[in-house]
């Protein structure tokens, strides 16, 4: 086996809805906001490379949206989806499986691509399963008025249209080194993929803890529609993993990629940070 980081490119957020009731007089220490109070976060995918499986997970936000959409989210840099994949010595054609955390649009937008031939909406991924859960998908599909604007039906309804859809339960493997825990706190069912790498578990966060800054327990985001919810998720899961001795990968940390865990005083905290590369 082997673990690739697919880097698709950076966004702005608003910071005070990243850290949701942490002042700002604190949060802006650990991710600087701009004159429009906006934070720079990444978009990081997973590839993992297990036999004549390639399994992607996540797909970060895609570029079919138009010109007004992506003036909200002032994207940045050079990577893409295509170009990672291809740096790390891969087509878009030879992904086997496309596991999708949750469908909002920064996490599933890669996943589907419009045709400009016939300007439909199609797979990127045409050789691979697309794996979500049935509980999330549902959530996704009819979405309340809080999420709706992130579960935009153009990056969700093509996975089905195509046949190339299915659910999974918590226990089901694509992969005997992979499974997931399943959270609800930022939004239904979202899924955290967990792999055993060598004799490491590399746990992927997606928007559990989003970045380093978010590991103490109140740091919680204002996207999350049950933030009791994540609180008691986070403990739960940060004591498994420094017990454990867990490698995280965030998701959406602009410089940090992955860390270990140490109890502190102040709670658990980062012991090392570093990138996925230093444990190959």
């Amino acid at each position: 086996m082997k673990l690739h980081t697919i880097n698709t490119g950076n966004f702005k957020l608003d910071g005070g809805a990243m850290f949701g009731v942490v002042p700002k007089s604190i949060w802006n220490k650990l991710n600087p906001a701009d004159q429009n109070n906006m934070c720079n976060w990444a978009m990081r995918c997973l590839l993992i490379e297990s036999g004549n499986r390639l399994i992607l997970i996540d797909t970060g936000l895609g570029d079919k949206q138009n010109e007004k959409f992506f003036s909200f989210y002032f994207l940045s840099g050079n990577d893409s989806l295509k170009k990672s994949i291809e740096n790390a010595g891969f087509s878009m054609d030879q992904i086997t499986d496309v596991f999708l955390t949750h469908l909002h649009f920064d996490h599933c937008g890669g996943a589907i691509v419009r045709d400009k031939s016939n300007d439909k909406y199609i797979p990127a991924f045409p050789n691979a399963t697309y794996w979500s859960n049935q509980n999330h998908w549902n959530w996704a599909v009819h979405p309340n008025n809080r999420e709706k604007a992130s579960f935009l039906k153009e990056n969700i309804l093509p996975i089905e249209e195509s046949g190339q859809l299915k659910f999974l339960n918590e226990g089901d493997f694509i992969i005997p080194e992979l499974d997931f825990i399943t959270v609800n706190g930022h939004t239904e069912a979202m899924m955290l993929p967990r792999i055993k790498y060598n004799d490491l578990t590399v746990l992927y966060m997606a928007d559990l803890i989003p970045s380093v800054g978010h590991l103490p327990l109140p740091y919680i985001m204002g996207y999350d529609v049950r933030p009791l919810m994540t609180l008691t998720e986070k403990e739960l899961i940060l004591t498994e993993a420094v017990n454990k001795n867990y490698t995280l990968f965030f998701e959406h940390d602009p410089l940090i990629e992955c860390c270990t865990l140490e109890n502190t005083d102040r709670g658990i905290r980062a012991k090392s940070t570093f990138m996925l590369n230093e444990i190959l």
